[in-house]
């Protein structure tokens, strides 16, 4: 298993960092313990960190503002990815901005945030389960497209799309990530991961432990993934992602985190064997 993967022009370590819990609750606002959100990002660059996914409409503002604090002037091969195709409002709702001319937009508001110049990929992050899908993604992902051949962006990719989008999207411009639900228990999008694997596409997924939301399921509480985090020694959460990171050579981490703590702990993935009887009873475990 390989531990690095190209990512548009750069070639990054599987495991990155997602800042999404770096603002406060709801990701909406100044983050709980700002010193400890620039300890993380600051450390997570010096374990190796070469990967740093983020959004405008993280906070909103937030995200971009603190990566900027701790790490601008950004080290030589940092691969900085955001998204668009939503804001917020005041009261933290996600609103849609799929036109072209807002994608344009906040790509220029992810640029002048972060102090860059230039994006290694931006993500089209489609609405469609907010009943938006009204604007064509060929039309969407030619703005990205026309952003890239200005210098803007180094890559473009897909977030929240099904295996129709993707073929679209494919055949509109090169795609270089995909950011969609995947896990160990969520595996409804194994097409969409397939079809990147052989297309040499980078697969990026959120939710890696399963939902983030009440009630929904998780992947540590899984008895087989108990069991082998057990026998190896290690949190049933390592598990979880080192099974990701064996699933396909081209799935990139992102784990998001506000504790340096917990920051060190993902980290120590790369550190994970799983065997093939591992594996084997990793396959037993179903949503």
């Amino acid at each position: 298993m390989t531990d690095t993967y190209r990512l548009a022009d750069t070639t990054v370590h599987r495991i990155g960092y997602g800042a999404m819990q770096l603002p406060g609750p709801g990701v909406m606002g100044p983050p709980r313990d700002r010193d400890e959100a620039l300890r993380v990002l600051r450390r997570a660059v010096e374990l190796g960190v070469d990967h740093i996914d983020t959004a405008q409409f993280y906070g909103p503002d937030v995200s971009n503002e603190l990566i900027r604090e701790a790490l601008h002037p950004y080290p030589a091969g940092l691969a900085l990815v955001t998204k668009v195709g939503a804001r917020r409002d005041a009261e933290g709702q996600w609103l849609p901005a799929q036109s072209p001319a807002d994608l344009r937009a906040d790509v220029e508001a992810n640029l002048r945030s972060l102090g860059t110049e230039r994006l290694t990929a931006v993500n089209l992050r489609r609405m469609d389960e907010h009943g938006v899908g009204g604007v064509p993604i060929e039309e969407q992902l030619g703005e990205l497209a026309a952003l890239r051949d200005e210098g803007k962006i180094a890559g473009v990719g897909v977030s929240t799309v099904d295996a129709g989008q993707l073929d679209a999207a494919i055949a509109t411009t090169a795609i270089v990530c995909v950011q969609n639900a995947f896990s160990l228990v969520d595996q409804s999008d194994a097409g969409v991961l397939d079809r990147c694997t052989a297309e040499g596409i980078a697969y990026v997924p959120y939710f890696p432990l399963g939902s983030a939301f009440p009630d929904m399921p998780k992947v540590v509480d899984r008895p087989a993934v108990q069991a082998v985090a057990a026998r190896l020694g290690v949190p049933a959460a390592r598990v979880g992602l080192a099974w990701l990171l064996a699933r396909a050579e081209n799935v990139l981490l992102i784990p998001g985190t506000s504790s340096v703590a917990h920051l060190e702990d993902n980290m120590a993935v790369a550190d994970v064997h799983l065997s093939q009887d591992d594996l084997a009873e990793l396959a037993t475990v179903t949503a």
